[in-house]
């Protein structure tokens, strides 16, 4: 059902069951699954794909330019959201910066009000990010992570699986998988409870302890202690393997403990 005062390309493809409300505004090039709902006055701008099922509130706008003073607004580019994710008031998601090239919302997320992902960014499955959480260009936050209200990350940060980060942090380093992040860059252990409620077995959680103390347990170069505990057969379930292999990579350096000394090589 599409309202008779929205505004929708005929260059735009719409799938079946879809709802249209007042007021929204759907670009050319447009691609809408099946069983989407637009709520009034949201706007979704050429180069959005979204996957089936997937819910846009009130003056969302999905597709937007990058805030990239660089960026040729003739660059071919765009955003794909995937199936059942919830976008709501306001949010802004913008396309990305690379010819060809998609800012990615994976399945099932939850982008709460206001909240802001930018150019080049890509969002894992199950993703919530609170009310006026802001990704900066080309951050990726993997499955499962659950990052506070206000947060602020800087661009080409990482953000592993299941990490939760607490409310109004500022986040400049990459932070490795299942663990818990408050303040600015403060590392302060694992998500026990999270890992708990997605049901992680007795023994994948001591896997993973064991592999966060081999790393966070010494005063030292976290790369090179993560690779040192593999070479040793520390982690050995695929979470363990996981959360080491993280350090494999990244251009941010990684978060710390806050009780640790700040002149420790990282």
């Amino acid at each position: 059902m599409i309202h008779p005062s929205a505004i929708v390309s005929t260059e735009s493809q719409i799938g079946e069951n879809v709802t249209i409300g007042v007021g929204a505004i759907i670009e050319e090039g447009v691609v809408i699954g099946a069983g989407c709902v637009i709520e009034p006055y949201s706007i979704l701008k050429r180069g959005t794909i979204l996957s089936d099922d997937v819910k846009i509130h009130s003056h969302a706008v999905v597709g937007g330019l990058p805030q990239d003073l660089s960026f040729d607004e003739v660059t071919v580019s765009g955003v794909r959201v995937g199936q059942r994710t919830v976008i709501r008031e306001g949010v802004t998601l913008n396309r990305a910066s690379k010819e060809g090239g998609y800012t990615e919302i994976g399945s099932d997320c939850f982008l709460m009000a206001f909240s802001h992902v930018a150019h080049d960014c890509c969002l894992g499955d199950h993703v919530v990010l609170a009310n006026n959480v802001m990704l900066a260009g080309f951050a990726s936050v993997d499955d499962y992570a659950f990052i506070g209200g206000g947060v602020a990350v800087h661009q080409f940060s990482r953000i592993g699986e299941s990490v939760m980060i607490s409310g109004n942090t500022a986040l400049s380093k990459d932070a490795p998988p299942y663990v818990m992040i408050a303040e600015r860059d403060d590392l302060i252990g694992l998500n026990l409870v999270g890992l708990k409620r997605r049901k992680f077995s007795r023994d994948e959680i001591l896997d993973i302890k064991e592999c966060y103390r081999y790393v966070y347990g010494e005063m030292g170069n976290y790369r090179k202690l993560a690779a040192s505990a593999m070479a040793e057969g520390v982690g050995k379930k695929p979470q363990g393997q996981k959360f080491l292999r993280f350090f494999e990579t990244g251009e941010r350096g990684f978060v710390k403990p806050r009780y640790k000394s700040s002149k420790v090589e990282r």
